[in-house]
Parts: structure tokens; sequence; C-alpha cells
């Protein structure tokens, strides 16, 4: 008899890749299901392609996928997603909703239906250096000017280590978002009311500067930031090549759990920096699993993705190095222990901000992402390359 297989496509990074693993040894074990689990890593651009462009979770190329937030309205307008709230009422995630913090369980929940089981947790914040800080004198920056100059003062690239990073590889994640958090910290808005992109405001005008100047700084920057993507910049951090970053709480994480990180104990978050006139601001964007609406053994899937919204197989997320969601790994004693601004989270996600739900977010992601191939290797004018972008969003 051949045994049922559970084909689950998984976004390239180490502590993804093994925590599935095993959690899905652990729900075999403990449910005596005899399912094989069929796993691919893929990068961002790939796993984009292999579950939405390519139609994968709708023609049972994949049963499960790990999905980012922001992927969602466009994975559930062509009808790629499994409407999970019929098999919850059928077998309940024990303590949903209320185990887990209500901006980790409100963004899968639109169009009438429910489409993702958070898994992957962590806002962006400042990542830094508590010992270069602490040697430099160095108060944690609070706005993006005071970041540079620490930038500035902490890059050493004789000692193989540079002030900061920006991870800029077009591939519609770290570039995009962080265009939307300096405008948002600047106190301007990246979308109108009407959910129409805001891409020519004086603060996304500031906002490009920025980052084009940020970028250019050979006296504060890690080589050709176009070249990384945000995982690649969080493994630098945790080989000790970078002393602050504004990325993921999730790197800050694996910096102190990672078996081969050089900065173990060295590692502490803040909020973001703020801009002129504005505040500190971070963006809630998270990865969920979702089941594809063309799984052959939808029970099946249903079942291993409820089982890994457990409160144990989310502290294995957590020791794998990823970020659990749950509250109750939030506040573990064992993980503050070993992570000791583990429980901030809470903080964070009261602080940050999420964007709009529109099937069109991926692509309007590649357009900034080419607004900012052009800004930092290019010479035309910020007013000219936002007004260029702005009439390709609205071209969508």
């Amino acid at each position: 008899m051949t045994r049922p297989r559970l084909k689950i496509a998984v976004r390239r990074f180490e502590p993804f890749e093994r925590a599935i693993a095993k959690q899905f040894d652990h729900f075999c074990r403990t449910t005596g299901c005899e399912a094989e689990l069929e796993a691919q890593a893929m990068d961002l651009n790939a796993l984009h392609d292999a579950i939405i462009g390519s139609g994968g979770l709708g023609d049972g190329s994949w049963d499960i996928a790990f999905m980012a937030t922001d992927w969602l309205a466009e994975a559930q307008a062509a009808g790629l997603l499994e409407d999970l709230t019929p098999h919850m009422a059928r077998a309940a995630v024990p303590d949903f909703p209320h185990g887990w913090s209500p901006s980790l369980t409100g963004l899968q929940g639109f169009a009438g239906g429910y489409w993702g089981l958070p898994y992957h947790d962590g806002p962006e914040c400042l990542v830094y250096r508590t010992d270069l800080l602490a040697e430099a004198g160095i108060a944690v920056p609070a706005d993006w000017d005071a970041f540079h100059e620490a930038a500035r003062r902490l890059h050493a690239p004789e000692q193989g280590r540079y002030g900061t990073v920006l991870a800029l590889y077009p591939d519609g994640h770290n570039g995009f978002y962080d265009f939307c958090i300096h405008i948002w910290s600047r106190g301007g808005e990246v979308f109108d009311r009407n959910g129409r992109p805001d891409f020519t405001s004086a603060q996304a005008r500031a906002a490009l500067d920025f980052i084009r100047g940020l970028a250019a700084d050979t006296g504060a920057m890690v080589p050709d930031p176009r070249a990384l993507d945000s995982v690649q910049s969080g493994l630098l951090f945790a080989e000790g090549k970078v002393a602050m970053m504004a990325n993921w709480f999730g790197f800050a994480a694996y910096g102190d759990t990672a078996p081969d990180s050089k900065v173990k104990g060295k590692v502490d978050v803040a909020p973001l920096p703020a801009g002129p006139g504005g505040r500190s601001v971070s963006l809630n964007v998270f990865w969920v699993l979702a089941m594809g609406s063309g799984a052959a053994d939808k029970p099946l899937a249903w079942d291993f993705m409820r089982h890994c919204a457990r409160a144990d197989m989310d502290l294995i997320t957590t020791r794998e190095g990823a970020i659990g969601t749950r509250k109750s790994t939030w506040a573990d004693k064992g993980v503050n222990a070993e992570i000791p601004y583990y429980h901030r989270l809470d903080w964070l996600h009261e602080h940050a901000r999420e964007l709009p739900l529109t099937p069109k977010l991926a692509a309007i992601s590649h357009i900034v992402d080419d607004l900012l191939t052009k800004a930092t290797t290019g010479e035309a004018s910020t007013a000219d390359l936002l007004a260029e972008a702005q009439v390709r969003a609205e071209a969508l």
C-alpha cells in the first residue's frame, strides 16, 4: 500500500527546514500517521512562482506552503487557497485565537474565509551588537541620522566588520518593506485611504534619498547590498560581520541561538529609529502555513498544520532558530533565559503597521525593487524615479 505523501513548499532558511522536519516526525510518532514528507526549500522569487505564479497550490503540486501574509490576497483571489474555516470546525486549533497576539490572527481572515495559520513571526526592529556600542560609547540610535552616524563609527572592514547592511536583492521583500518603514517613520503614508500607492510625497522623497545615500556610503555599508536578501544579511550579522541593522527580530534570535554564531550573548534589539517629524514604527508581516485548494489529502494537511500550531511545536520552531508565534513561547522562561529580549515581541507588535490586503501587492513590491535598483545604480533624480514608480503602480 502506498503511503500518503505531504508536499510542502518551504521558504529557504535552515531553521524553517529543520523545524518543519522535526514537527512532521513528531506528528507521525504521536498520531501513528504513516505519511511521508516531501519538503522543498526555495528562495523567495522561486517560492512565489512555484505556489502562486505557476498555480502550484491549486493544481496539487503542493499541499501546504510557507506563505508571507502579503501574498495571501493574491493567492486567494486566484483560487489557490483552501478555506480553513470548515477544517477548524472539524478539528479546532487548541487555544485559537486567544493563544496568539491579535496582530497574528487577523490578516488571514478576509473574503469570507480564513487562509493561513501563523508559523513564524518577528517584526522589524533595530538589531545591534551590545559590545561594540558599549566599547565605542555610542547610545542606541533613536533616529535615522544617528543610526547612519553610528554605522560609520562602527565600520571596520580591516577587522572584517561593516557598520550596517541593507538587503536590496530584488525579491519583493526587504527593499520594499524598508521603503515603507522609512516613509512611515517620517510621518508619511505609502498608500492613500483608497489603497492607491502614494510614492511622490515629501516623505517618500526623503525615504528614498536616505536609502540611496546609505547604500552608497562605503564608510558604513556592506559591499554590494543589492546582492543580499534578508536571510543573507541576517547570516552576516551572526558571523560577526555587521555591527547593527534594521532587520527582522528573527535574525537577532538567530544570532543568539545558531550553533556557529559569533555573536552569542552580544545581541540586543530596540525600536526602529524615527525619521524627522515622525516616530518609530515597525511592520507586521509574518509567515503562515497555507493549504492549497488542490491539496490531495486535505484532512491530512489540516491535521499536520493544526499539529504545528501546538504550544510544544511552536517551541520547536523557536529552538531551531525561527520565531514562534504563540504568546506562551514569547513568555517562556527557558526561551527568555537564552534570548533575554524575546518577551519584547509583545511591545513590537503594539507598534507595528500592516500593508493593505490587495492581490497587487507582490507586483507593487517589484516596482519598488526596480525603483531601488535604479536609485542605487544610476544618477536619475529621486523625484523622477518616484514619479516613474507611481505611474507604473497606478497602471496596475
